[in-house]
């Protein structure tokens, strides 16, 4: 029994990261193909539909590490996904205004080769039971160009969309009301840049350290 579900749990995780993986390929594919013939105003509306499918579906991700599929602390993966549905909802999808801004596609590509790269890496893993070496390098070692341009391209898109989130009120609650509750979506966004702060110097601290483990660990093998 314990071997049929460990293979039921190989075969779901395999399929999953290759179907995540195929829609950040079609991601990163429109939005080069966009740059080159277009410019980067219209990267966003290249890329809308297949960049919230497949950032959506890393939703999947908290639960697999809630209930023990993987071996991913939530700690580490709760903000990361969380920080990226903010801007994928939140801000992008809320707020037409940012769109066209070339942050969009800094974003949009530091995004999409990394997880090009993850998903392909832990699809390999999960169907044949290991990766190349050359494909665990690069998964452990391209966050250092990937992360701080991704963040820096988060950070940007919240801090632009400021004056349009306090002018139009979207998704705030005034009082009165039957729960006799307010929300401010304008002070919960700086709220959320304020996170960052502290929040992207810690993952990526524990990326390299996840980085020393990973690949000391491989040198020995």
């Amino acid at each position: 029994m314990a071997g049929f579900l460990s293979l039921l749990r190989r075969l779901y995780l395999s399929v999953y990261n290759w179907a995540v993986f195929i829609g950040w390929a079609q991601v990163l594919f429109l939005a080069i193909k966009t740059l080159r013939e277009s410019g980067y105003e219209h990267v966003y509306d290249a890329v809308e539909k297949p960049l919230q499918l497949a950032q959506t579906a890393a939703v999947l991700e908290i639960l697999h590490s809630l209930v023990g599929l993987v071996r991913s602390p939530v700690s580490a993966t709760l903000p990361q996904i969380g920080s990226r549905l903010y801007v994928t909802w939140v801000i992008l999808h809320s707020f037409p205004e940012v769109r066209t801004h070339f942050l969009v596609s800094s974003l949009v590509i530091s995004w999409s080769i990394t997880e090009i790269i993850r998903y392909s890496f832990f699809g390999m893993k999960e169907a044949l039971g290991s990766a190349p070496s050359w494909l665990m390098w690069l998964r452990y070692s391209t966050f250092m160009i990937f992360y701080p341009s991704g963040i820096s391209s988060e950070v940007g898109l919240i801090y632009l969309a400021l004056p349009y989130i306090k002018k139009s009120e979207k998704y705030c609650i005034r009082m009165p009301n039957k729960w006799n509750f307010s929300f401010d979506n304008f002070y919960a966004a700086i709220l959320v840049l304020g996170i960052y702060i502290p929040g992207s110097p810690h993952m990526f601290t524990y990326m390299l350290g996840q980085r020393k483990k990973v690949l000391s660990k491989s040198k020995r093998e």
